[in-house]
């Protein structure tokens, strides 16, 4: 690294959402275009709940990207209350690399959610023998739990508890917010790790709402104190190999951000690399940017590190008011502002 420049293995996105059909082929391209591989979410309606159904959308995303493309999608199970444990041995046969646990009601497209992890015992138990790692998204969904402290609470009555009593099981607890979630990951052994999300990074609840709601940066888990925000970014520049980079990139159009339900998700995935450079060089650790975004959830998922790199070119731009999307627009995350550092190009092999 100088001054002007930064070049890194080509990082990968351990949690992104690109949905299907046409709004799959708005979007898959700029992840394309700054990833190697992403894990992609699997709460499409319906939603992607066996090995047969993971192999087809995995098709449809590699027939939708730019010719040439090198990039990889990772398939992930979306588990309900009745997935089984041949269920898991399926998806490993045909290569899905992890399941997802949404509880019911979680999040968009969460219906089919899990609404008693006690149900999964079985499933979770041939997950720990196999290897195959749990994501989770990590709150409770009660009405009389207080929407900022789901999260805490979720590590409170959930999983502790499923820890105790898999404690070989792989987790990755993603898209954290609180630092309730970096000391539990913190303070667990080293099959538990976690994604964290450029929004979470560079804005707080302060940023969604005061002076008026911003809905293009209303997301679930929703922002929270800026305390917790400082938590995140320590944990993310600490060089710990617990944390990697996850966007959680969701695209929504613009009329449905911009409506009386306010869809939750945060459009990132057409600068994602530049965000997560923007909050790690506010924080002076542009050195450990590498090892967040290009190694170390490659290492948790034991694939290996991509062989492509990045460079990054210190120079200020403004992030686009919107970019097409269906018959509307998709308002990008920090639309119109001003950030630092801007992908130049991608190149074949590790420097």
């Amino acid at each position: 690294m100088n001054n002007k420049t930064l070049t890194l293995i080509k990082p990968d996105d351990w949690h992104l959402h690109v949905r299907s059909g046409a709004a799959l082929k708005s979007v898959i391209g700029m992840t394309a275009a700054q990833m190697g591989r992403a894990i992609i979410m699997p709460n499409l309606n319906p939603p992607v709940t066996n090995a047969a159904q993971a192999n087809a959308y995995r098709e449809e995303i590699l027939s939708a990207l730019p010719k040439d493309s090198t990039f990889t999608p990772l398939m992930v199970l979306y588990l309900t209350d009745n997935t089984t444990p041949k269920d898991i041995q399926e998806a490993i046969d045909n290569n899905v690399v992890a399941a997802k646990l949404y509880p019911a009601g979680a999040t968009t497209n969460s219906d089919s959610g899990v609404t008693n992890i006690a149900k999964l015992y079985p499933t979770l138990e041939n997950m720990q023998k196999l290897g195959m790692p749990l994501l989770v998204h990590g709150e409770v969904t009660r009405n009389e739990v207080d929407i900022f402290d789901r999260e805490a609470v979720f590590i409170d009555e959930v999983l502790n508890q499923v820890v105790s009593d898999f404690p070989e099981l792989k987790i990755v607890f993603e898209h954290i917010t609180t630092k309730n979630a970096v000391d539990f990951v913190c303070e667990s052994s080293n099959n538990i790790a976690a994604t964290i999300t450029p929004q979470h990074l560079l804005n707080n609840r302060n940023d969604m709402l005061v002076g008026g709601i911003k809905p293009h940066t209303y997301c679930l888990p929703v922002l929270k104190r800026a305390e917790h925000q400082t938590a995140l970014i320590d944990a993310a520049i600490s060089g710990n190999a617990k944390f990697f980079l996850g966007t959680d990139s969701a695209p929504h159009a613009k009329h449905d951000k911009e409506s009386a339900c306010g869809c939750a998700g945060v459009f990132s995935a057409s600068h994602a690399i530049e965000l997560y450079a923007q909050a790690f060089d506010k924080a002076g650790a542009m050195d450990k940017l590498e090892g967040f975004a290009s190694k170390f959830g490659a290492d948790f998922y034991h694939l290996p590190r991509n062989t492509q790199t990045i460079t990054l070119k210190k120079q200020d731009w403004a992030v686009p008011a919107s970019y097409p999307f269906l018959d509307g627009n998709i308002v990008p995350f920090m639309t119109t502002k001003i950030l630092g550092w801007k992908l130049a190009h991608t190149q074949h092999g590790k420097e």
